[in-house]
């Protein structure tokens, strides 16, 4: 099995979906490997680096050239894949509710698409799921971006001057995300309160060291562990209650996604305006919608003397980590369908119809099916 490694196009995509560590492992596995050249640039691996691991590299056109399967973070433009070979596979995020329309392409194509982030959330899966890998460091480094953007401290500190009060972090949303918001935030001194919509999520908030927060009597478990969208009512009755807390916080940071459909909306003006100047917000799901109102994809903007920070792609922002494990997530899928004899993976019924997204010129997922 040739495996290719591509440079990612999308504007702004740091990452790459293959390391020299993984490199090594899967050509111990028995597959070949090509990596385009610049592919690691982004993430600081140097293409000589994958050379001394064992793959070959070199352009576009010769990574490509006779591909069985075809390694990206982001899905590659289906323009730039001339010649693919039928029947191969793309194994990436590949975003299949927003780019539809590039979905149908991988089908004329005749390429299996396989959606890593559709990866079913089931114990065996785990090693292999990339929302979470990817997730874990956003939820760091939102805490760090609002570290950065807030004009005070974080930990509380007694001098001979006088004291500076502990920050107040209020977590929207407690899933990967926003249980390493918690904890990072922990790490840094701050006073630490969290909110979500699964009241399941009460002991793992309170095993980090910070505050619960619930509007009594709601919830809205959803599939696979995440949220479901609530009712008007339900909304009407999360905004009243969040209202009386988000007016004491210093810094607030949203998590909130729910697969497939918008962002929820969590924040509203009102409720930036009750906080104090200087106040920050984190909205990390501002490409799907954004939790809070006023927040603007890619850009820093200031409402009411709150900063809301609105940073497209966190994980790329530590390219050379989130790499790592998007590398380690895709190496740990193949070799867990490894077949010694055919010299390639066999995917299985429970996962491959899970993530498998176009097959044989089709496109297959019943989640895109309606």
């Amino acid at each position: 099995m040739k495996i290719a490694v591509l440079k990612e196009t999308t504007a702004g995509e740091r990452r790459v979906a293959a390391t020299p560590e993984t490199v090594k492992k899967l050509i111990a596995l028995g597959a070949s490997v090509a990596v385009e050249a610049g592919a690691g640039q982004g993430a600081s691996i140097a293409d000589q680096a994958f050379a001394d691991a064992g793959a070959s590299v070199g352009d576009r056109s010769k990574t490509l050239s006779e591909a069985d399967a075809i390694f990206g973070v982001q899905g590659p433009d289906p323009a730039s894949l001339t010649g693919i070979k039928p029947g191969a596979w793309i194994a990436a995020a590949l975003n299949p509710f927003v780019e539809r329309a590039r979905v149908d392409a991988y089908a004329a194509l005749g390429v299996e698409a396989l959606a890593m982030e559709f990866m079913p959330r089931i114990t065996r899966a785990q090693s292999m799921d990339i929302l979470s890998s990817q997730s874990n460091l956003s939820g760091y480094k939102a805490v760090l971006d609002a570290a950065g953007e807030y004009g005070r401290a974080f930990p509380m500190m007694m001098t001979a001057a006088g004291t500076v009060s502990a920050a107040r972090v209020f977590v929207m949303g407690v899933g990967v995300a926003g249980l390493q918001a918690i904890a990072t935030a922990r790490r840094l001194g701050a006073q630490v309160s969290a909110t979500d919509v699964r009241p399941e999520v009460k002991e793992q908030i309170e095993s980090l060291g910070a505050k619960a927060v619930f509007a009594e009597g709601l919830t809205a478990s959803g599939q696979g562990g995440y949220a479901a969208e609530l009712t008007d009512e339900q909304k009407a009755a999360q905004a009243a209650f969040v209202s009386s807390h988000i007016a004491k916080q210093d810094i607030v940071i949203t998590t909130a996604l729910i697969p497939g459909r918008p962002a929820p909306r969590l924040v509203s003006d009102v409720q930036i305006a009750s906080m104090r100047p200087g106040s920050v917000i984190v909205d990390l799901a501002v490409e799907s919608g954004g939790n809070v109102e006023g927040a603007v994809a890619g850009e820093i903007v200031e409402l009411h003397g709150v900063k809301i920070v609105g940073h497209k792609n966190v994980p790329s922002r530590l390219a050379a980590d989130t790499s790592a494990l998007f590398a380690r997530n895709l190496l740990n899928f193949v070799t867990a369908f490894w077949d010694k004899e055919l010299g390639k993976p066999v995917l299985d019924a429970e996962i491959g119809d899970a993530i498998r997204l176009t097959q044989a010129g089709k496109v297959v997922n019943p989640r895109l099916l309606g």
